[in-house]
């Protein structure tokens, strides 16, 4: 006869008590109460090691529920994500991991973050095929193989002017190299800020830029500017991406949305407001913001100088 549920206690321990007898046949004693071998030893065993007690229900409830996060741990997981508000869950959970060596499950974190209203879902975007030209047309094995240069996109400065970022960032380690706010574009003052970059830095093997001034210019022999002209001059190669395709060039443009985001709009300054904020924003992204695509390793652990020194200006 199976348990019944109002008396499943009481069958319980008249179950256990009967199997401790000698006389008893476990296997038919186990049939005549209609439960399995596995159970009858499990009930039995349960007498033997908790007494009377132990023959009651147990929670189904894990031991190490992610519903159940302690509260401490829940309230320095939104801290962290109030903090770094447009950062996703796993760069979340993984500055948690950083500073206290071991963290919750990644969907615990989301779980938590979803419930406090802090998580914005993404339409997800397809993949163009030319994004891969950057990929495939290059080869980027190490830092320095290539850097990307552009300009964000001019935008008023709060506190009066025009603010222009350039960036320049390191391909293969998405260390950013630079970002300098600008009061234009002119070819002097990107000039000087690679003077500046191949100082601290050393050279790359190949600078990929799109094809507006003062990269390169159309009415020139292939299109030169004479920034192009001093760059190779140093021994650089030039790579473009196709006119009017940045997304050929998607990494670097994600990062310019990030900036969009984090800073734009955000500084009431002038010029040198902007310039300190981007100093602080480029700290960050290269020290604190782990990156998927590294594994989630920062920048700054996976960039090293180039072995190819800069001897100096070549007009």
């Amino acid at each position: 006869m199976p348990w019944k549920e109002l008396q499943v206690l009481d069958q319980r321990t008249e179950f256990v008590l009967k199997s401790l007898s000698r006389d008893v046949v476990f296997n038919e004693l186990c049939r005549e109460y209609g439960i399995s071998t596995k159970t009858g030893y499990k009930w039995r065993e349960r007498l033997i090691q908790e007494g009377l007690g132990g023959l009651h229900d147990r929670s189904r409830r894990p031991h190490n529920s992610p519903k159940g996060l302690n509260e401490n741990i829940v309230c320095e997981i939104i801290k962290l994500k109030t903090a770094h508000p447009h950062w996703g869950p796993y760069k979340i959970r993984q500055l948690y991991l950083r500073k206290y060596g071991e963290a919750p499950s990644d969907s615990s974190f989301k779980r938590v973050l979803d419930k406090a209203g802090l998580v914005t879902q993404k339409k997800r975007r397809k993949v163009d095929s030319a994004q891969q030209r950057i990929t495939t047309d290059l080869v980027i094995e190490k830092p320095n193989d290539v850097w990307t240069v552009d300009f964000k996109g001019w935008w008023k400065a709060l506190g009066g002017g025009r603010c222009e970022p350039l960036t320049v960032r390191d391909h293969y380690s998405k260390y950013m190299l630079s970002v300098k706010a600008m009061e234009s574009t002119r070819t002097e003052h990107v000039k000087a800020e690679f003077e500046s970059l191949f100082c601290r830095y050393g050279l790359p093997k190949v600078i990929l830029s799109d094809n507006g001034p003062p990269f390169a210019v159309s009415h020139a022999l292939l299109g030169l500017s004479s920034l192009a002209i001093w760059w190779i001059a140093q021994g650089i190669r030039l790579h473009r991406i196709r006119p009017a395709s940045p997304q050929e060039n998607g990494s670097h443009e994600r990062m310019h949305r990030d900036i969009k985001r984090e800073v734009q709009g955000r500084i009431n300054g002038n010029i040198q407001h902007h310039q300190a904020a981007f100093d602080i924003w480029k700290k960050e992204y290269n020290e604190v913001r782990p990156h998927e695509t590294l594994g989630m390793k920062v920048p700054a652990e996976m960039y090293c100088k180039s072995d190819r020194q800069w001897s100096g200006s070549l007009d």
